[in-house]
């Protein structure tokens, strides 16, 4: 079947993906151009999946404050992008679709409705007033570059358009339809595609650790990652333990790091500090201060004055499990008792010592990620230097343009994934309508 967008009816802007990026760029192009065709093709049955499974089911729609080094990308090219139009024209716009955002802890920027639902009806509500076409079930199986125009193959219709706009997603959360067919439609169009990997995602612990014992309670921790003995990251922020590993902000954003290392071939290892800004030394003095100063209270005692109880009792087990004192080392009192309810007055320094490493700079046994299906984004995409920032346009191909989580550029948690969509959106959808001119 030809749809009546056929040769002597060209569509002006196809746009194909219809997640956040790409009805961004819809709805700027139509506001644009209001007298232009667009339409918008995905391959759902439901449109705007992701969006409602984000956030907690809430969507956070942005931050207060958004800046380059908030991606891993190219941060020039990213100051481009969001120097075009940044968190604050985001959060104007939302109260212009009638979605007021209200902040939270972090920055975060969430409806004031606290429904992810209502940021996907403004968007589609927007795009009906504006009169884009959007077409669900419509998945593009080819696409075409001809001199003046792209034929785009859907199972069974044949459309032609004078612009296209690339929003496919990337493979995160594929359930949803980012499935990464998109970067085989930019492969066959000329461009390149960096090795993609999971990121902002939970991550695997192996099973004899004691992550099971700690399930649901979270803390503030530092995470540093090292590739071949190399510092490549650390962060501080929540962490939560799950019964598979360990979850929460600070371990989504160091997710990334351990996963592509560990893709590449590289010795990665993860290490923990239980004390965020705190080194070896300061928790050394002052857990032999305090079996000065309190002798008589016992190690787990004191650890819980500033870790979780369970925590606190978790360590001095795992201590007692992976260190025990050698028969030369041993004190009587040692032999007998755990270490949780050892008084401070009675610790040996070497197991003072062995102790302090563990809280401050603990190797964590991660063994993989929970993959695709709970990854909240991609890492790695199309190259940002086959991509003009202040079009979003190709390099590769006139009339091409390629935004959101197709392109090489995640951001961290905190609504900053969503921010790159609306602005990638904004300028891919406003420079190909003012192209037609």
């Amino acid at each position: 079947m030809i749809s009546t967008a056929s040769l002597s009816q060209p569509i002006d802007i196809a746009i194909i993906g219809a997640g956040a990026a790409g009805m961004a760029a819809g709805i700027f192009a139509a506001q644009t151009r209001p007298d232009l065709s667009i339409v918008l093709l995905d391959g759902a049955r439901t449109i705007g999946a992701k969006i409602l499974v984000s956030g907690g089911g809430r969507c956070n729609v942005t931050n207060v404050r958004v800046t380059s080094s908030d991606f891993n990308g190219t941060h020039r090219f990213v100051e481009r992008v969001l120097q075009r139009f940044d968190e604050q024209a985001t959060a104007q716009w939302f109260d212009s679709l009638g979605v007021p955002l209200k902040e939270e802890p972090a920055g975060k920027l969430f409806p004031v409705t606290n429904t992810a639902r209502t940021v996907l009806q403004a968007l589609l509500d927007q795009i009906t007033t504006l009169g884009v076409r959007l077409l669900p079930q419509h998945r593009v199986k080819g696409l075409t570059p001809h001199e003046q125009h792209f034929s785009i193959e859907t199972e069974g219709e044949t459309f032609i358009a004078r612009r296209i706009i690339l929003a496919t997603g990337g493979q995160s959360l594929p359930k949803t339809g980012s499935d990464g067919y998109g970067w085989m439609i930019a492969r066959q169009l000329g461009h390149t595609v960096t090795p993609t990997y999971p990121a902002l995602v939970p991550l695997l612990i192996h099973d004899p650790f004691f992550h099971q014992t700690l399930s649901g309670i979270s803390h503030e921790v530092t995470l540093m990652t090292r590739v071949d003995d190399k510092l490549v990251d650390r962060r501080t922020g929540s962490l939560l333990w799950t019964h598979f590993g360990i979850s929460g902000p600070v371990t989504l954003d160091a997710s990334r790091f351990w996963i592509i290392a560990h893709g590449q071939g590289h010795e990665v290892t993860l290490f923990l500090n239980f004390f965020p800004g705190q080194s070896f030394e300061d928790i050394d003095r002052w857990l032999s201060n305090a079996g000065v100063t309190s002798g008589r209270q016992t190690v787990a005692g004191l650890l819980s004055e500033r870790l979780p109880v369970r925590v606190a009792k978790t360590m001095c087990a795992y201590i007692n499990d992976a260190f025990p004192p050698t028969p030369q080392e041993a004190r009587p009192q040692e032999k007998t008792k755990d270490l949780g309810t050892t008084p401070l007055g009675e610790l040996r320094r070497s197991t003072r010592r062995t102790l302090t490493q563990a809280l401050t700079n603990l190797s964590l046994p991660v063994i993989g990620s929970r993959g695709w299906n709970f990854a909240e984004v991609t890492a790695g995409g199309i190259p940002l230097k086959e991509v003009n920032p202040y079009s979003m346009a190709s390099r590769k191909l006139p009339g091409l343009y390629l935004i959101g989580e197709m392109l090489d550029c995640d951001g961290r948690i905190g609504g900053f994934n969503f921010q790159w969509a609306w602005s990638t959106g904004y300028i891919a959808g406003t420079h190909a309508a003012e192209s037609l001119t």
